[in-house]
């Protein structure tokens, strides 16, 4: 790590003629965002104790598996929610700072310019967001996944089931489920059909829906079995009828937030899957895929949107940085929540909503940059 950093700045050194000042700069940057993280990851962390002391008492979970297997993968997840609010306040913080000792001023009174002083920030901002997006793609999903484990195993959490249930299994092929109980592997009111160019070929529809998981078999309870054959239409009941489907109860008890143990490679694999089936999940981790690439280069923006903010000294003093810079951030978290509902709702591509946010303030950043520069 030590020796690719070393690298990495003798190529800045080389191609972008890096000075110390924007070491300077980098260090602080980098120190004021570890340590509002720090900070930010103790205050949460004493709330959620405070929260869940009760129930690690009466599930008698033992000391270590509190802290390796429940808050070891519990503080990666909040890191990564808040690294581009944090790094936003930490960027007006220090930035702040160094406009009210007038360090901005001097800086630029020597001859630099101001889209020059840009450099640190960047270099800041990159090497956090590829932290974030390493994160997001590759090690959260392992925490999240250990973090259910322990949650399964020490809290009981529960397994619900799912409503209106429309499945396309193959081009031709269709199934509907009413209700699904993932709990007891069972649905009522059930129905697959198979169309051919002008009409249905085969349906059959079943009061109840049940899975043998030993035989890997569906058993249909008092079905109706429809088949058109040669012209002719054949009708068939029955009270039980064992069959495969092209299937597995994991199709009907459909958890959104399974999104959240995927890698970047599953989600895509996992969404043409579903585009495929026309569940209609698919656009719930879409969302989540666009996060992944859109938090990252959010991280960049608000950089540049803090630096924009604090480079300017005011008489009031850094407090005014501070409340106009928490005033942008909470508008940013908002919109990033409105997209999100809009996305889910279909009002908007799924893609979009996690995108629209950081269009907004990559134009609200532009100009205050060209007004910064003036």
């Amino acid at each position: 790590m030590k020796f690719s950093l070393t690298l990495g700045l003798s190529f800045l050194k080389k191609v972008f003629k890096w000075r110390l000042l924007d070491t300077y700069i980098l260090q602080k940057f980098l120190g004021s965002f570890f340590y509002s993280i720090a900070l930010l990851m103790s205050i949460i962390v004493v709330f959620d104790v405070s929260e869940n002391i009760q129930r690690f008492l009466s599930n008698k979970v033992p000391f270590d598996k509190i802290v390796v297997g429940y808050y070891f993968n519990f503080i990666p997840y909040f890191i990564n929610l808040f690294i581009p609010l944090f790094t936003f306040i930490s960027v007006i913080w220090f930035t702040a700072k160094l406009s009210q000792k007038n360090e901005i001023v001097a800086i630029l009174s020597s001859g630099v310019n101001f889209y020059r002083l840009l450099l640190p920030y960047i270099t800041g901002a990159f090497i956090i967001a590829m932290l974030s997006f390493v994160m997001s793609n590759f090690y959260i999903p392992q925490t999240n996944k250990r973090l259910n484990r322990f949650k399964q195993e020490y809290f009981h959490k529960t397994v619900f089931g799912s409503s209106n249930i429309h499945l396309k299994i193959a081009t031709d092929t269709y199934i509907y489920l009413e209700h699904w109980s993932a709990k007891d592997t069972c649905g009522e009111r059930f129905t697959y059909e198979r169309l051919g160019r002008e009409s249905i070929l085969y349906k059959i529809e079943a009061q109840r829906l049940r899975y043998n998981d030993s035989l890997q078999q569906w058993i249909l309870e008092n079905y109706v079995e429809r088949r058109i054959k040669n012209g002719k239409e054949f009708f068939t009941r029955g009270e039980r009828k064992d069959t495969v489907f092209n299937i597995t109860p994991q199709d009907f008890s459909q958890d959104v937030t399974v999104k959240e143990t995927m890698s970047y490679k599953q989600l895509r694999r996992y969404i043409k899957e579903e585009r495929a089936k026309g569940t209609g999940f698919a656009k719930y981790y879409q969302i989540e895929q666009a996060k992944r690439m859109a938090n990252p280069l959010g991280t960049i923006i608000m950089t540049l949107l803090g630096l924009s903010v604090a480079s300017r000294k005011t008489n009031r003093g850094v407090g005014v940085h501070l409340f106009i810079g928490m005033g942008l951030a909470f508008t940013f978290v908002f919109l990033q929540q409105v997209s999100d509902v809009f996305a889910e709702s279909g009002s908007i591509p799924p893609v979009l909503g996690s995108w629209i946010p950081n269009l907004i303030f990559f134009a609200i950043c532009i100009i205050m940059l060209r007004l910064s520069g003036k």
